[in-house]
């Protein structure tokens, strides 16, 4: 029987990064994964394929609405949306290819299959009619999550569909209903309004983006509303039925309790997500999940079991990629005897739509909630040099700083490329900056980065440009 330090459960984002930070560190590690490709839901059915999505629609919407108002004069554009599945499939086996890759290079044993846990020390591996042990030090558990639905939806991938469906469509659907107004929400839904969907949002709480400073989410909600997505706030879903060629989903507005019925070509359901610890025998070796079936984990990410750790969308947190990296990172590091730590304070949260939205750190609900005194600095893009030049002048940059110490507390962003400028400012955070050493930072013109030094600067109420 083969043995190892360190066997993963889980070739996503956390999983797979964990593995090679192991075998960098002199470990013997190897990675479980039983989807036949490595990468999880992120590279497979997430992230990587819906921000392909999002820049190749966003691509043919300017083409389409924008290029001939700024002297690019383009006539017939299609869409050819075979074409533009092909393109993003192939982005996604050219990314998975390379994390095989990386395990060669690092020395990590890629084993295919479904990983059940035996014993604290056993792992069986299960593929197709084969069955294999391995035997082990530790295990690092990160196996992710799935999709969740409402009771009574049933998922088709078809008509009603999850993101994973909403990410293969074979046409543009003329109408398409999104049922939650999150994150993946409204990413899929910005994708196939620009190849031409109606599309309708329906929420079930009183605004979008929930957990979002609520300034950023109203104001991404007006910029969306402007793009043609309409929202239906308040708003309960109490049944979706298929009719003939349509699927009509009633609503019951939670104020007024009246009902009403949209009818719709396609339904995608983007209520959130689940983490998929079942069928890993963890009961039985006495690994313990609290009431929402996370893995209950203490600082150093292990669970009730000392060699048995748990990473990623199956413990509490943002379920996240990146922070599913940093806690794979930190896992093995704590193997290695090395302090691992991850500062759960500072981790960046955007939305990839256009606009952007970049957020890190405490909203303006979470002060008060918490009684902090706070300054605000905000400043427009409309007023930013190179954002106006581009025509991208919609959102803006908002700092929170604590009013007696001018420690930044919370950067919240609705703008152009705000996904990549957060990463100035969780760098700032980590290094407990005050608003005070941003604005005394030289940043470039014309950039669009200059709106975060003004917006340091208005937390003092001294901006230069607006």
């Amino acid at each position: 029987m083969e043995e190892f330090d360190l066997i993963v459960i889980g070739g996503g984002p956390g999983g797979y990064v964990c593995a090679i930070r192991a075998a960098q560190l002199g470990l013997k590690a190897a990675c479980v994964e039983s989807r036949g490709a490595l990468g999880g839901t992120c590279l497979n059915v997430g992230c990587i394929p819906s921000k392909s999505l999002l820049n190749l629609s966003e691509n043919y919407k300017k083409a389409k609405k924008d290029f001939n108002n700024q002297g690019i004069e383009i006539s017939n554009v299609k869409l050819n949306i075979d074409k533009m599945m092909s393109n993003k499939n192939k982005s996604v086996q050219v990314l998975t290819k390379g994390i095989e890759f990386l395990f060669k290079k690092n020395k990590v044993t890629y084993i295919k299959g479904k990983g059940v846990l035996f014993s604290k020390q056993d792992v069986v591996v299960y593929n197709n009619n084969e069955k294999k042990n391995y035997k082990t030090k530790n295990i690092v558990i990160a196996t992710g999550s799935y999709p969740t639905s409402i009771p009574g939806i049933d998922i088709d991938e078809k008509d009603i569909v999850s993101s994973t469906g909403a990410l293969s469509l074979g046409s543009v659907p003329k109408s398409l209903t999104v049922i939650g107004g999150g994150y993946i929400g409204l990413e899929m839904g910005s994708v196939w309004s620009r190849l031409g969907s109606e599309v309708t949002v329906v929420e079930y709480l009183d605004h979008i983006t929930p957990g979002m400073d609520r300034e950023v989410s109203n104001e991404f909600q007006k910029i969306l509303k402007k793009q043609g997505i309409k929202f239906k706030l308040n708003t309960k879903v109490t049944s979706v039925k298929k009719k003939s060629s349509q699927i009509e989903v009633e609503c019951q507005d939670k104020i007024s309790n009246e009902k009403h019925l949209i009818n719709t070509e396609k339904v995608l359901v983007a209520v959130g997500r689940r983490p998929y610890t079942e069928g890993l025998n963890l009961s039985k070796i006495g690994v313990k999940k609290d009431n929402q079936g996370r893995i209950e984990v203490n600082n150093k990410l292990q669970t009730s079991i000392k060699n048995i750790y748990a990473i990623g969308d199956v413990i509490r947190g943002p379920m996240l990629a990146h922070k599913a990296e940093e806690e794979g990172i930190a896992v093995a590091e704590i193997l290695a005897g090395q302090a691992g730590h991850v500062n759960y304070d500072i981790i960046p949260g955007v939305i990839y739509t256009s606009p952007e939205v970049a957020t890190v750190g405490k909203t303006e609900e979470q002060l008060k909630t918490q009684n902090v005194s706070y300054k605000v600095g905000k400043f427009p893009f409309l007023a930013n040099s190179r954002a106006k030049v581009n025509n991208e002048t919609e959102g803006f940059v908002k700092i929170l700083a604590d009013k007696n110490t001018d420690k930044v507390l919370g950067v919240h962003i609705i703008g152009p490329h705000c996904g990549d400028m957060i990463a100035e400012m969780a760098l700032a955070m980590e290094f407990g900056a005050s608003s005070e050493d941003i604005a005394r930072t030289c940043h470039a013109h014309p950039t669009h980065t200059e709106a975060i030094k003004e917006a340091a600067l208005a937390v003092d109420k001294r901006p230069i440009h607006f």
